[in-house]
């Protein structure tokens, strides 16, 4: 029989071996899970607590104390501090993490066992006090896997309980807003949304602007030539957030509740709500920056922007606007030279000189002068103000029908509904056919509701119109841009002394 030695463990409660040549290097590591000023006081007492827990040990040193501050648990990616840590321990700096518990460490069970796992092999232990883990010891990851279950169930509670709450929220019409990111508003005393001053007549600007025919774009970069801030201290303006802010409800005094949400409790991954879930739309719930009237006209601008096949999104008030009476095309700004007569940027056909010859008659004009045309035409415009009105209640109806696409719109769905039903029982030999004719109904279809959608554009824009013509009763002594783009669908440049301007009505004077 052979003789059999028993050589004992030299790892006390299923602690990891220390080397005699050195003290074992220890990090401590903090997480709150919220910004609240509560909060941070227990931020502040994990790491005075987790400095004087190491130093307490005389075969331990501090390798660091690693926090995360207002950052969720349930996920890793935005934790820095976490992230850094696991970077020096991976890189040889740290023997050994010390962390309150479980759920501080993470509450995402995958999250949580990747590290643990890839600490384990690159010889750094994790300390659980709460629990009393050691990842070390033999039942550490048993435990570790349970543990962090049950926190990730904790989150998976909090989570449906945060947003039930919410919801019901929303069903009492209440908002939230971020105000700090959020321009226009600020947080009242009892609050509510409350209108800041300076921050709203930048918002009224922005919708101005757009209706003056400036896109988004070029919105933002005038913002920001100017030094305008968006919020504290961020005076870059890109044209996502202007098209956020024009199409922005509660600018109006109204909000729509649940435009997003989130996908996953764990990743926290906002999506756009496409009627996945229910939204809460609350008329009236606070003082409005533009008028209702006001907003609408932008949206309607929005979608006919949208619609044409060429935006007026130009950086001018005048682009897209100055026609040529030879060819028809676009005139363009040009800065002339100083030793021309025009000492400032004039207007001209874009294709005058097109391969080095002159092509049109029309000379280049000055902003001036088509302001000065513009004026001339809108007083002999409205000097039969009430008979412009009455010929458009005359004939509004019939100009803007759209009873023959919709008909064809009916006839169009029967048809998909016959096609649809055909493809159920078709034999092989048919489904390309059916097919076939499936796609053109749709691709028809397509283009009548486009059609359908831009007649009404059309008449609201009219009905709209009319509105502003009723309500002017004097001719502006100076160009105003609004009253402009209110009332001007294009000029026409036949010469300096004879410029003919089309309003939105058809109508055409000369100036």
């Amino acid at each position: 029989m052979p003789d059999i030695t028993v050589i004992e463990a030299h790892v006390p409660n299923g602690k990891a071996e220390k080397s005699e040549a050195r003290k074992r290097r220890v990090a401590g590591y903090a997480r709150v899970s919220t910004d609240k000023d509560e909060q941070f006081s227990s931020y502040e007492a994990q790491v005075e607590y987790y400095t004087r827990f190491i130093e307490a040990h005389g075969d331990w040193e501090l390798a660091g104390i690693y926090t995360d501050e207002g950052i969720t648990g349930t996920s890793t990616k935005r934790r820095t501090g976490f992230r850094k840590m696991v970077r020096d321990a991976l890189g040889g700096k740290i023997d050994l993490i010390v962390t309150k518990s479980v759920s501080r460490f993470a509450r995402n069970t995958v999250d949580s066992l990747t590290a643990i796992r890839k600490l384990k092999e690159n010889g750094t232990e994790v300390y659980f006090e709460k629990e009393n883990i050691w990842t070390f010891d033999g039942k550490g990851e048993l435990l570790i896997t349970i543990m962090s279950s049950l926190a990730q169930e904790e989150s998976r509670s909090i989570s449906e309980n945060v947003t039930w709450g919410m919801r019901e929220g929303m069903r009492q019409g209440k908002a939230w807003v971020p105000y700090k990111v959020f321009l226009g508003y600020e947080k009242g005393p009892d609050g509510g949304m409350v209108i800041q001053p300076e921050q709203a007549a930048i918002v009224r600007r922005i919708y101005g602007m757009y209706l003056q025919g400036h896109s988004p774009y070029h919105i933002g970069q005038i913002l920001e030539k100017e030094g305008v801030e968006f919020s504290e201290g961020r005076k870059k303006w890109y044209a996502s957030t202007i098209s956020s802010i024009l199409r922005n409800e509660k600018y109006k005094g109204d909000a729509l509740r649940q435009k997003t949400y989130s996908k996953d409790f764990l990743t926290k991954e906002r999506v756009p709500n496409n009627g996945e879930l229910q939204q809460y739309y609350i008329s009236g719930h606070h003082e409005a920056i533009v008028s209702p009237e006001l907003f609408d006209r932008v949206q309607w601008e929005i979608r006919k922007r949208g619609l044409a096949e060429t935006s007026r999104g130009g950086r001018n008030l005048f682009s897209r606007r100055v026609r040529c009476a030879d060819c028809g095309k676009w005139f363009s700004e040009v800065i002339w030279a100083p030793s021309t007569p025009y000492e400032k940027p004039v207007w001209r056909c874009s294709s005058k000189y097109d391969k080095g010859k002159q092509n049109c008659a029309p000379p280049a004009v000055t902003a001036d002068e088509l302001k000065a045309a513009y004026i001339k035409a809108l007083t002999r415009y409205l000097e039969d103000k009430e008979g412009v009105l009455k010929a458009f209640e005359a004939v509004k109806d019939e100009l803007y029908t759209d009873l023959g696409f919709r008909a064809e719109k009916e006839e169009l769905l029967g048809e998909i509904r016959l096609m649809e039903e055909a493809f159920e029982t078709a034999d092989s030999t048919d489904l390309d056919r059916i097919n076939a004719r499936l796609d053109v109904a749709e691709q028809r279809l397509a283009e009548v509701e486009r059609e359908i959608e831009r007649i009404r554009l059309q008449k609201n824009e009219m009905e709209c119109y009319m509105r502003e013509i009723s309500l002017r009763d004097s001719v502006p002594l100076e160009f105003d841009e609004e009253t402009f783009c209110t009332f001007v669908d294009y000029m026409t440049v036949v010469s300096h002394e004879e410029i003919f301007v089309t309003f939105k009505d058809g109508t055409k004077i000369r100036s």
